[in-house]
């Protein structure tokens, strides 16, 4: 794991948006609400809008079609999202599962992975009732599994990597404009 952020300019020219990643309880919707509105942009949360165009939760589309289901609608979502201009987008935590919404990600805009560890996500979602993955008897060990599996696809769509730690949510936006500032400074140019 990096201790430092770390930012790369693997994609320099793309859409103005900005795509959150990471795993559920890292903090993508606070974090890009509060950037959103910093920046003058449009928030949009995956999870949110599949919601209300489906009419239902989450959990509710997990039981009844089941996590294939909700990963065809997911894609298909980021799909639709990613193609706006001047957006900030929380995606879901399996978001990155998908090759197309990968893909989609990385060429549509600067992708930035919030990376935390298990046990702070288990402390952050620990209460919620709203994430179908943790309703089981060791949500801790399920959140190591899904870092275990996820963090390398995070970071393969990521262009800017957070450690979040635990920084408040004014703090990691600040450090994402900081970020975000200095990745579209020139290479030949010193960054300060």
């Amino acid at each position: 794991m990096p201790s430092s952020d770390q930012h790369s300019s693997k994609n320099a020219a793309c859409h103005d948006n900005i795509f959150l990643v990471g795993l559920m309880g890292a903090g993508k919707t606070s974090v890009g609400r509060m950037l959103a509105r910093r920046l003058d942009m449009k928030f949009f949360d995956a999870d949110a809008e599949i919601e209300r165009i489906t009419g239902v939760k989450i959990p509710v589309i997990f039981e009844i079609e089941g996590e294939s289901g909700f990963r065809s609608r997911e894609e298909k979502m980021i799909q639709q999202l990613t193609s706006l201009d001047g957006i900030v987008l929380a995606t879901g935590g399996g978001a990155v599962i998908s090759d197309a919404s990968r893909r989609f990600l990385k060429s549509r805009g600067r992708v930035i992975y919030l990376r935390a560890a298990p046990e702070d996500l288990w402390r952050r979602t620990r209460r919620d009732r709203n994430r179908p993955l943790l309703q089981t008897a060791d949500p801790l060990g399920k959140l190591r599994s899904l870092h275990e599996q996820r963090d390398p696809l995070y970071m393969e769509t990521a262009h800017i990597v957070v450690d979040t730690g635990s920084q408040s949510v004014a703090h990691l936006t600040s450090r994402i404009q900081q970020l975000l500032t200095d990745a579209d400074v020139p290479a030949s140019q010193p960054q300060s």
